[in-house]
């Protein structure tokens, strides 16, 4: 059963985000949708006819698919509630990166392939972000694997003594920067604007519709409480099950309270702040790269 811990990310992932937008709604004030709320609208999504564009190629067909099973092969390679399970001897943090890369690449395409100004302007920002976006992450990560001495996310979750590094909490600031950009919120991006000139990840959506666009949105919200669970195993690993009895009941219970103080603290900063220009971004994405960068030189030097 341990194998089949990335359904938690399957079947979950639609929760989070309802309770990502229930407190970003309660800390301006407004009631917002049920927690549930995703869920119906990709019901909604999965019911309703398709419009396909005729410029169209197979990379447009193709893209929702290749999304879709490239970040939920991602979700097999991480530990969620226990380090046990042969699933995650396939791949470490690296192989899990270029995974996910390999999604972002076909939702790039296919924002190219359907011939729209906005879809092709949505593909070059979310090039450009994942540009300054993927050696900032990698560096962060890299600096708690030269602690714990290994690149595979099932060693990395059981050395919770490194968190209390000065490298560490640098590494934890610079990639809490990247799970922002990487999750398109605020702000780098704006996950509710219907605006397509401050688009980056919607825009490469805009020529999609019905269970295509349900693939893609369930693709990011899987996507989203994967990268929550990757900084879990790397920061906030206390509590998971490591292969004996002591945690293996409550780990579940600790893996969701560490998921909703995430999910808190992503509303938090995302309705505290306001959207930046697009040319803005290097100065956020290269401070964190900064923090990233003097985090590996930190636990190089502390040895």
């Amino acid at each position: 059963m341990l194998d089949l811990q990335f359904l938690i990310i399957l079947l979950f992932s639609p929760l989070l985000q309802g309770i990502i937008k229930k407190i970003k709604a309660w800390s301006q004030g407004r009631v917002g949708a049920g927690v549930l709320q995703p869920y119906w609208d990709l019901v909604r999504l999965f019911r309703k006819d398709m419009v396909i564009s005729k410029t169209a190629s197979w990379v447009f067909h193709a893209a929702p698919f290749i999304t879709f099973l490239s970040v939920l092969a991602a979700s097999m390679m991480v530990p969620v509630i226990s380090v046990k399970g042969t699933i995650f001897g396939m791949g470490d943090i690296i192989a899990l990166l270029y995974t996910l890369a390999l999604g972002r690449f076909f939702m790039v395409l296919a924002g190219l392939d359907a011939g729209t100004a906005f879809g092709g302007e949505g593909s070059s920002r979310e090039a450009t972000v994942a540009i300054l976006v993927e050696p900032m992450m990698m560096l962060a990560i890299f600096s708690t694997a030269i602690a714990g001495g290994s690149t595979s996310l099932s060693k990395l979750a059981l050395s919770v003594d490194i968190f209390h590094s000065p490298a560490h909490v640098l590494a934890l600031a610079a990639f809490f920067v990247a799970l922002i950009a990487e999750t398109g919120r605020i702000p780098v991006d704006n996950p509710d604007t219907h605006l397509e000139l401050t688009m980056i990840h919607e825009g490469m959506l805009l020529e999609y519709s019905g269970r295509y666009l349900a693939l893609m949105e369930w693709a990011h919200y899987m996507k989203q409480m994967l990268l929550f669970t990757v900084a879990i195993d790397l920061f906030f690993s206390y509590g998971i099950a490591g292969g004996g009895h002591g945690f293996a009941a409550l780990s579940p219970l600790y893996y969701a309270l560490k998921l909703l103080f995430l999910a808190a603290a992503m509303a938090v900063a995302e309705s505290s702040r306001a959207k930046l220009r697009f040319f803005q971004l290097p100065s956020l994405l290269g401070g964190a790269f900064v923090l990233s960068l003097l985090s590996i030189i930190t636990v190089i030097m502390l040895g």
